[in-house]
């Protein structure tokens, strides 16, 4: 019997804390992908094992630079896996790889004009000038090596990067909700222009698996 993962190449939203990991989740799920939500507490090894198509960092409320905050094993980030970094999964990505995450004092809470100033392939197709939802009082003030900023906030001098030959991505608002406009565009070009995913799973798709996995461990007998 087919895991569930494996058939359905599983997009795994890591939880820091956000009260959004479950929507992120369901965002992937409307985009036709199959995706679960594993704790920040999994290790590079464990996310080897589980063999995801994708990688989603979540928000949550830390500091990633404060003592006990919320840490992402950066195994993660060299297993040739895509990840996309939302807000502190941003910040936490960004650190993690030698970018600079501070408090400059220019917090940022609701709708906020984001200027994007290279589309790549995150932004493709959509407006230069969006309106998005921020929540974060620290903010990445320099990219990593190798990143390219993509585009920018009035509080954010970094709000979104991204590395083409490392298909990792990242942004500082959160595309989830629906007051980001164009939030679930940029949520579908991470899945489909830099993941490579195809929109192929359905609901149907997973009761097939769930009850397959039930006859398996019960048998044909009655």
């Amino acid at each position: 019997m087919r895991d569930v993962a494996d058939a359905q190449h599983t997009v795994l939203v890591v939880d820091f804390g956000a009260q959004y990991a479950q929507l992120i989740a369901r965002r992937v799920r409307e985009a036709r992908v199959y995706s679960e939500v594993v704790p920040h507490t999994i290790t590079a090894d464990e996310m080897r094992r589980r063999q995801p198509a994708a990688i989603i960092l979540s928000g949550g409320p830390s500091s990633v630079y404060e003592p006990g905050a919320p840490q992402l094993d950066a195994g993660i980030l060299d297993l040739g896996v895509p990840v996309f970094g939302i807000c502190y999964g941003f910040q936490a990505m960004a650190q993690a790889l030698g970018g600079t995450v501070a408090n400059d004092g220019q917090r940022e809470f609701g709708g906020t004009s984001l200027q994007v100033t290279e589309p790549g392939a995150l932004f493709f197709g959509l407006p230069l000038q969006q309106s998005v939802w921020m929540s974060h009082g620290d903010c990445v003030t320099q990219a990593p090596p190798g990143f390219i900023v993509t585009a920018s906030s009035p509080g954010a001098p970094v709000a979104a990067f991204e590395s083409e030959g490392r298909r990792l991505a990242g942004v500082q608002y959160h595309p989830e909700v629906k007051h980001s406009d164009h939030g679930q565009a940029a949520l579908e070009n991470f899945l489909f222009r830099i993941a490579g995913l195809s929109p192929t799973w359905t609901m149907s798709n997973l009761i097939e698996d769930q009850v397959a996995s039930i006859r398996a461990q019960v048998g044909s007998s009655r």
